[in-house]
């Protein structure tokens, strides 16, 4: 029977003295085969057996059964330097409650999860998991950025409706989330970049960015040989907005004009933006005449939803530099009449959207990775707590690994 328990625990050197069954409970006593250690003061091995201290830990379950473990921590006398010592459990840390597959079987709930329903489907106490989050953030922390070329930076709300913003840094080229800044403010984004150390922070190649001044000042301040770029995103979402701005006003007039066709069609936009923003090459058939009635209606959306295709083009089809920069420029003299805010914000941040034309470096990454930053949020039901916020995403780009050790 012992033989197949310690078979069934399958802890490496550890074998199942005696087991006890307390209703949905099994208590396992266990202690390694090793009956000798070497002393960490000396380096000489000791056989010589000090003390048995006994402690409970929490273990992985088996089957229904919740499994505490019994262990058995020998202390030992080393006969030749004469102190005392602890012999070493590769699978349980000092002064811990719980072993480290127990602790990575929790952690990987988490991450799904949220920490109140983790601790009451496991029997434990909110205190206890976050015990367990913290050891493995404490091993994770810092980040290995050693690789670290091209990087992108962008915000997201922590708190939605409190305009609490935090700014988030990735590692574009591995796809990965590597720090968040609990404000945005440049003093607080730069003392974050700063604890990369200034042997990353001159090696970082490009950054990636929308079109924020505390970023673009605070990247040439910091970042010596980089240069940053502007992505197609964050260019295409300004003319958007614009283009959206001129639907809800053209809407206005109609109604104003009471013109009842013409606030007809413009009434059955209401929720959807997609007929005048998504690609008209990607419209349904539907979409496709609920576009051409728009375009009927107003010929000033007409225009600038021409413009706006051309716009896509542009960065779609223009893979050489030269063509892509004339090609910018002749665009922001034909639309200036229509996108006034967005032709002057282009002009501000030319030299950084020509960047694109030359890297072709995108924000697609760091896109993807708020997304399922949101998600992390909506799992957890929303984070006021920065910190637990930060550890649980950095949690899921950087586990599973051995952290809980």
């Amino acid at each position: 029977m012992k033989r197949i328990m310690t078979q069934l625990l399958n802890l490496p050197e550890v074998v199942v003295e005696s087991s006890l069954q307390e209703g949905q409970v099994l208590i396992l006593s266990v202690g390694k085969k090793e009956k000798s250690a070497l002393c960490p003061y000396c380096g000489q091995k000791s056989e010589h057996l000090h003390q048995n201290q006994r402690c409970l830990v929490k273990d992985l379950p088996m089957g229904d059964k919740e499994v505490i473990l019994n262990v058995n921590r020998q202390r030992f006398k080393c006969k030749k330097c004469r102190k005392t010592f602890n012999e070493k459990l590769d699978f349980l840390g000092v002064r811990k409650r719980y072993t480290y597959r127990y602790a990575e079987y929790i952690i990987k709930q988490v991450i799904s999860s949220n920490v109140s329903n983790v601790a009451r489907n496991n029997g434990l106490t909110n205190e206890e998991v976050i015990s367990m989050v913290e050891d493995v953030a404490k091993n994770m922390m810092p980040i290995d950025v050693k690789h670290l070329r091209r990087l992108g930076i962008d915000e997201i709300s922590l708190v939605k409706g409190l305009l609490k913003f935090i700014v988030v840094l990735v590692d574009i080229d591995s796809g990965k989330l590597i720090g968040l800044v609990k404000e945005r403010k440049q003093i607080e984004i730069e003392k974050a970049m700063k604890k990369l150390g200034d042997k990353i922070l001159e090696q970082i190649e490009e950054v990636s960015i929308d079109m924020t001044g505390n970023y673009k000042s605070l990247v040439y301040k910091i970042c010596p040989n980089a240069v940053v770029t502007v992505d197609r995103f964050h260019v295409i979402k300004i003319v958007h907005e614009e283009l959206n701005g001129a639907r809800i006003a053209e809407k206005k007039i109609a109604s104003e004009l009471n013109a009842p066709e013409r606030e007809k069609v413009f009434e059955s936009l209401k929720g959807n933006k997609f007929p005048i923003l998504k690609a008209e090459n990607k419209l349904t058939e539907k979409q496709k005449d609920k576009l051409d009635k728009i375009r009927e209606a107003s010929p000033i959306i007409a225009i600038m939803h021409s413009l706006k295709e051309d716009f896509h083009n542009l960065f779609e089809d223009n893979k050489n530099v030269g063509t892509g920069m004339l090609g910018l420029m002749d665009w922001l003299k034909k639309a200036e009449p229509y996108y006034q805010k967005s032709v002057q914000t282009i002009k501000r941040w030319f030299g950084e959207i020509f960047g694109y034309f030359e890297r072709r470096i995108t924000s697609g990454v760091v896109e993807g990775i708020n997304n399922k930053l949101k998600l992390i949020k909506r799992s957890g039901f929303g984070f006021r707590n920065f910190r637990n916020f930060e550890i649980r995403a950095l949690l899921s780009w950087h586990y599973p690994i051995n952290l809980a050790r």
